[in-house]
């Protein structure tokens, strides 16, 4: 197992064949879940209006290597934090990840095919979802394979444009009324998954780099 690793905002996480290697765009996902939180992302950054609960439950969808729950487990420290991935080899590094930096929690890791395997309840369901989930097109011509050769080709790549495992776990997010989506998408994908969001009930509320924050259009902000 060839392992290595990589820096995610600010911290040094484990990475292997089985994981997607994190990237500088997705640290901007952390932003927006802090702005969520009311909570300033830089030093002399002043915090925008908090509008997640004081202790939310977030649930990160496709984890890979666990960086984004992890370091939201660690910035947040009066949230629950859950992580799903469908691959139980990745759940094994993210699980390496969490006792490197010290995330004593057995409930953190669940394995999953988006959000099948995740008990929902009124009591239990999270107030926000966050995913870094496949987005590339294979079809794609500026697309070098040779570049994304040390990923896994089921972290990287979906069907329908690459908006197929997003449209799905948009679905489902519905279906249990989650009020809040933070998603990663490149952004010539931004248009096409902002019109499928609105007919979901999702109303675009940012969008920062390649991330989109929704929320349900029948729930205030």
């Amino acid at each position: 197992m060839n392992e290595s690793l990589i820096n995610f905002y600010g911290r040094d996480f484990f990475v292997n064949q089985h994981v997607l290697t994190p990237r500088p765009e997705t640290e901007q996902l952390i932003d927006e879940v802090l702005n969520l939180a009311g909570k300033p992302y830089l030093p002399g950054i002043k915090s925008a209006p908090r509008v997640l609960p004081k202790n939310p439950y977030i649930l990160d969808v496709g984890t890979g290597s666990g960086c984004i729950a992890i370091t939201l487990r660690l910035m947040l420290k009066n949230a629950r934090i859950q992580a799903t991935d469908i691959s139980k080899d990745a759940l094994e590094i993210a699980q390496k990840n969490a006792k490197k930096f010290g995330v004593d929690d057995p409930h953190l890791f669940i394995i999953s095919n988006l959000l099948e395997n995740v008990k929902f309840t009124p009591e239990n369901t999270p107030d926000l979802i966050v995913a870094n989930l496949p987005y590339v097109d294979k079809n794609w011509d500026w697309v070098k394979p040779e570049t994304l050769k040390s990923d896994p080709d089921l972290a990287l790549y979906a069907e329908d444009g690459g908006l197929e495992l997003i449209k799905k776990l948009i679905d489902e997010a519905e279906k249990y009324q989650i009020k809040y989506l933070i998603l990663e998408a490149d952004p010539c994908q931004h248009q096409a998954l902002e019109t499928y969001a609105e007919s979901k009930n999702y109303h675009l509320k940012t969008t920062n780099g390649f991330i989109l924050t929704f929320y349900r259009k029948y729930d205030t902000i």
